[in-house]
């Protein structure tokens, strides 16, 4: 087998957990490599949707920005380039903020990124296996169009999003029954809509709609619908779940499939362009993506739902008569798969009652205990826990620490948590990325393992922060 290459970090994995750890890898110091199984980076950012959503969630109730680092930074150079929209917190969705960008535009500043930091990349290669003294990972196994290779690490860092790594490494892991996952998506975009008539059909059936409104708001329903009517700009909802009335119209004319909600997002694109992109319209539950053979459903099923769902749109929503595809994501969004158990697991009690710990590594105020499915409610879960006061919950470092392996760091959705507590949203992905990309610099350079740096987090703390992380001074 074919020496490829010897590394202080070896990240698998570019997605957004993974081009966030090899930035910040390489940023501090480390010697290191991305691989990628296809050709290009960014996962549920720009590949497998849901496309310009992924800046979600970086303020928490109170208006308090809780998230920066290398994520805060794409937002920024994207912003000054004209190619995202400002930071959105308008009073009656604070805790529902979006700072949206260009998908293919962040696809483009990540390969600069990639350049600007000296990582080296190993495109269109899929890590196979993993290699191992003892029970310390020392690197991994890729088969590419060049044959079998092997590429050494002093630390690896999983970021495939389904702990692919860790599990053929032999971590822990859970994983509830597929009768019980959370459906996976193949999400699309359309353009060509006509947004005042779409604004004016939410301002006068504003009961047709999810007002999504958070318990820190204290604000009535019907008080959040009275707001919506005073909206003049769609970029100030951002996101638009419902349309009750006209897809319960469609169900019994036959029009629609009894797999999904209605709804999408706004995506920015060039000269003040706004698309509309649909990541629930297309559900496929009782798959385990860690089955090739249900993966390959996934990807079958949603593309008929689709053909359903874009004569809807076309036929019943207002606004989109004109309306054509733009673009379909190449791959399914994967919501729910294996979490690796660590050293720590996050559970709900920690997200209601928005703990802090002290080895923070990055914040997060997403809700635990809300569960898609594949219904026309889309989700469900009644004891829904949101961080007290309007808060967020500090990641401790110890869940991206995977239990009887040394040498290797967990990164993304699947990290150490509790089923409620799954931290499979693109902003939680970027920030625990990053953690552990600075972690497995850290440990390279002082020969320790991810492990032994647990017992003092000090110097990965100053590194984040140096790096523009938000860890402390927030509720």
């Amino acid at each position: 087998m074919e020496k490829y290459g010897d590394f202080d970090v070896v990240v698998v994995g570019g997605g957004t957990s993974g081009v966030a750890a090899a930035i910040a890898s390489a940023r501090a110091g480390a010697k290191t490599i991305l691989i990628e199984r296809i050709g290009t980076l960014g996962g549920q950012m720009n590949v497998s949707g849901p496309p310009g959503f992924a800046y979600a969630y970086m303020f928490n109730a109170r208006k308090e920005q809780i998230i920066g680092g290398i994520m805060e930074e794409t937002h920024n150079r994207l912003l000054k380039e004209g190619h995202a929209l400002p930071h959105t917190t308008p009073d009656f969705r604070i805790g529902y903020s979006f700072s949206l960008v260009d998908p293919d535009y962040w696809g483009l500043l990540i390969f600069e990124m990639m350049t600007e930091n000296n990582v080296e990349l190993l495109l269109y290669s899929v890590a196979v296996d993993v290699v191992k003294e003892g029970d310390k990972v020392t690197g991994v196994i890729v088969e590419n169009p060049s044959g079998r290779q092997v590429v050494f690490g002093k630390v690896v860092i999983d970021c495939t999003g389904e702990g692919h790594i860790a599990a053929r490494a032999g971590a822990p892991y859970e994983q509830v029954p597929k009768e019980e996952l959370e459906p996976h998506t193949v999400s699309f975009t359309m353009d060509g809509v006509d947004w005042d008539e779409v604004l004016q059909y939410i301002r006068e059936n504003v009961y047709d709609f999810n007002p999504m409104v958070t318990p820190y708001l204290d604000w009535t329903d019907e008080q959040v619908r009275e707001r919506i009517k005073q909206v003049t700009d769609v970029r100030e909802i951002s996101n638009f779940m419902g349309f009750y009335s006209l897809r319960d119209k469609a169900l019994a004319a036959g029009d629609w499939h009894p797999y999904s909600g209605v709804g999408f997002f706004i995506m920015p694109r060039e000269n003040g362009v706004i698309q509309a992109h649909f990541q629930h319209s297309s559900q496929i539950d009782n798959c385990d993506p860690t089955d090739v053979r249900d993966l390959t459903k996934v990807e079958i099923e949603c593309r008929k739902q689709i053909q359903i769902a874009l004569k809807f749109i076309k036929k019943y929503l207002p606004g989109f008569k004109n309306a054509y595809l733009t673009r379909m994501c190449t791959e399914a969004r994967i919501r729910e798969s294996r979490r690796i158990m660590g050293d720590y697991v996050l559970t709900k009690e920690d997200v209601r009652e928005a703990r802090k710990f002290p080895d923070v590594i990055g914040k997060s105020c997403f809700s635990s205990g809300a569960k898609h499915v594949a219904t026309t409610e889309t989700i469900t879960g009644t004891d829904v826990a949101f961080p007290k006061d309007g808060g967020s919950v500090d990641i401790p470092y110890r869940c991206l620490v995977p239990r009887e392996i040394e040498g290797l760091l967990v990164a993304g959705k699947a990290i150490s948590t509790d089923r409620d507590s799954y931290c499979r949203f693109l902003q939680i992905t970027m920030v625990t990325g990053q953690a552990a990309g600075v972690a497995a610099a850290v440990c390279a350079r002082k020969g320790i393992t991810p492990r032994e740096l647990e017992k003092d987090v000090s110097e990965l703390q100053r590194i984040l922060l140096e790096q523009g992380a938000i860890l402390y001074g927030t509720h």
